[in-house]
């Protein structure tokens, strides 16, 4: 069984960066894909980016393509979403998740585990 914690969310200008960490603990975290994922207040929950078992697969919405960069360090048992010219429509509250395989796709169903969020306010 997998736990998430994800840090590094705040209130940023637009144009700014921020880095989002997610700290994961359990057995399968480096055999398991991992997806950032983000929802905004009234929206649904909607899938940013992914990664691989072993990093060599990563996939990215079209919104974030470009500005976002997904990476992990299996030996910290540590995920990040490095963010980039940040604009006030990527405030959301975004999560870190686990998949069931070592792929990591679109849909939220597949993801078992989840953290417990951090919130990004990019303000104009």
């Amino acid at each position: 069984q997998a736990q998430l914690v994800e840090s590094g969310g705040g209130l940023v200008e637009a144009g700014n960066s921020l880095r989002l960490s997610c700290r994961a603990s359990g057995r399968m975290f480096s055999n398991n894909g991992l997806g950032w994922f983000r929802q905004a207040p009234g929206k649904e929950r909607e899938f940013v980016a992914g990664i691989s078992w072993n990093g060599g697969t990563t996939t990215y919405s079209d919104s974030v393509r470009g500005r976002f960069t997904i990476s992990r360090d299996n030996s910290k048992n540590m995920a990040y979403l490095q963010m980039t010219s940040l604009q006030p429509e990527d405030t959301a509250v975004y999560y870190c998740a686990a998949n069931l395989r070592a792929v990591a796709g679109s849909r939220p169903e597949t993801y078992r585990y989840w953290g417990q969020g951090t919130q990004v306010t990019v303000s104009t």
